[in-house]
């Protein structure tokens, strides 16, 4: 190991002890990993960014945005109708297993929390209905109905119909039926009509509400949530 030599204050020379390093250098260690580990928990407890790989969400949603997520927006009460909510697909819009293997399903999961990654299994829709609905679609007019109340949607993308087939269900305890805003596109509560569950997704699955566009810049804006009242 080399030992480096600087000079004293009295004008000589003395040693520089290498574990002086080392010391500086575990600190750094100590310091990296003391970040990730705040980062994490602040991800996984109070708010986390997405990206929005589709464009079942738009108008309000682009694909390529990047959104501001809370993790406690429904601590100790249940989404409501309107909300738009980030919920885990797996075993509902997407296969419980991805089939990769837990090698590569680990590395993936890495990619997703530095944000290389998309995360395939997380999808952004809207409440339609709560536990207790009737949700029927559709009305005379074409409108979807809840509760035998036809619903004003002015979130739909233009153009859009408010759903492209008959259907009427009833939303089980613990459950919600969400919709994308873009319908011609969006792979949604409709989409599981005939698979187990019959489309509802299940309360526990929800991760957040999405609070704002944080990216790209010239989209930056808070999202509105009519549920909330803003």
């Amino acid at each position: 190991m080399k030992i480096t030599e600087r000079q004293s204050p009295a004008g000589g020379w003395r040693f520089a002890a290498p574990w002086r390093f080392l010391g500086i250098g575990r600190f750094l260690v100590f310091g990296m990993v003391l970040a990730v580990v705040l980062i994490s928990c602040v991800r996984a407890f109070w708010v986390d960014v997405f990206y929005i790989p589709s464009a079942s969400m738009e108008p309000l949603l682009q694909e390529g945005d990047r959104i501001l997520v809370s993790r406690t927006a429904y601590q100790g009460h249940l989404p409501a109708r309107g909300d738009l909510v980030v919920f885990d697909g797996r075993g509902s819009l997407s296969p419980a297993d991805s089939g990769k293997g837990p090698v590569l399903d680990f590395f993936t999961s890495v990619g997703q929390w530095l944000g290389v990654i998309g995360q395939d299994t997380v999808y952004v829709k809207r409440v339609i209905g709560v536990p207790g609905d009737r949700v029927h679609c559709c009305t005379a007019s074409g409108r979807l109905e809840v509760n035998g109340a036809a619903v004003h949607e002015p979130y739909l993308y233009p153009g859009d119909v408010a759903g492209d087939f008959a259907f009427t269900v009833q939303v089980p305890p613990g459950t919600l039926w969400l919709m994308g805003d873009h319908r011609s596109v969006s792979r949604d509560s409709r989409s599981l009509l005939g698979a187990p569950g019959g489309g509802m997704i299940p309360v526990g699955e929800v991760l957040g509400r999405p609070e704002e566009i944080v990216w790209p810049l010239d989209r930056l804006r808070q999202i509105p949530s009519p549920a909330a009242g803003r």
